[in-house]
């Protein structure tokens, strides 16, 4: 399925690159924005989660590392992996205080999950479990090669409608090219919500069934989003299309509204997942307060 929504969404971004094409310049700007858009795909199809993950400054933890926090930070991902039934991905590090985490890759036999240091500080084991179980769960449902093109195709995008503002003055009017500088990022938005909001509600249920409870991730999906809007994101910031990949919008500082929300209520999800914890007989009570704290912080 994961495959079929990619395949929908390279078709949708490039009717997009080729609307923006004949604005700029007519039959011959929309065949040069074809042309464009099918190298594009070819590129993100195999590219995008490497140009991910360097955009997001992430740095890839080897499973030699003498950093004893980052190798029990492996361990733990590996294990989840195995109860997944999944190849262990490769590890990376993004080095920013605000707590979140991805997954990207084409595939499972490709993925990469990541977190930021602030994740690994302020949450507890459990919870950075429950976390990449989560994004393994992305992993699993082939979610991560649709969010990853999408990131880099909504990046272009919004490229190129700024190119039209510049260059696009003469045949469509300075009106014509604000429209298209408004209205491109936004078809684009409007994409990364059609695959976002359900998707994490299903990554949800099955991260919690593959780190074994369910309130781990709920307890680390109220500390993320009260972190989020504590610290700031600076490589997100810089790469706005990229917002929907992470666990939790990282974005929070921008105030955006729901219009343009790419997650569900944080609220919803913890019930949610309060709920099935209900159904599993396991107590609706946080962590430990005795571990309330990063243990390689």
């Amino acid at each position: 399925m994961g495959t079929a929504k990619t395949f929908i969404l390279l078709a949708a971004m490039t009717a997009i690159f080729m609307a923006i094409g004949f604005l700029v310049g007519g039959t011959g700007g929309m065949i040069v924005a074809f042309v464009v858009a099918a190298g594009m795909n070819v590129f993100a199809w195999w590219n995008s989660d490497k140009m991910v993950l360097r955009m997001q400054g992430a740095q890839e933890v080897l499973p030699d590392t003498r950093n004893p926090m980052l190798r029990a930070f492996g361990e733990d991902v590996a294990r989840l992996a195995e109860n997944a039934g999944l190849p262990a991905p490769r590890i990376y590090i993004i080095d920013t205080p605000q707590p979140n985490a991805f997954a990207t890759g084409r595939n499972p036999q490709n993925a990469a999950v990541a977190a930021t240091t602030g994740l690994l500080n302020m949450l507890n084991r459990e919870e950075v479990a429950g976390v990449m179980a989560h994004e393994l769960a992305h992993v699993q449902n082939r979610d991560t090669l649709t969010m990853t093109v999408t990131a880099t195709l909504a990046g272009a995008i919004g490229m190129l409608a700024n190119f039209a503002l510049f260059f696009g003055r003469e045949r469509t009017g300075l009106i014509g090219a604000i429209a298209v500088m408004i209205f491109a990022p936004m078809a684009a938005g409007l994409v990364q919500m059609a695959i976002s909001r359900s998707r994490e509600y299903v990554a949800d249920k099955r991260g919690a069934e593959i780190c074994g409870n369910p309130l781990w991730l709920a307890s680390a999906l109220e500390k993320i989003e009260r972190g989020a809007r504590a610290q700031i994101n600076p490589y997100a910031e810089r790469n706005p299309a990229m917002a929907h990949m992470y666990i939790s919008n990282p974005l929070n500082g921008r105030g955006a509204d729901n219009l343009f929300s790419t997650h569900p209520s944080t609220a919803n999800r913890v019930e949610a997942l309060r709920r099935m914890a209900g159904e599993m007989g396991l107590s609706a009570a946080p962590a430990p307060a005795a571990r309330s704290s990063g243990p390689w912080g």
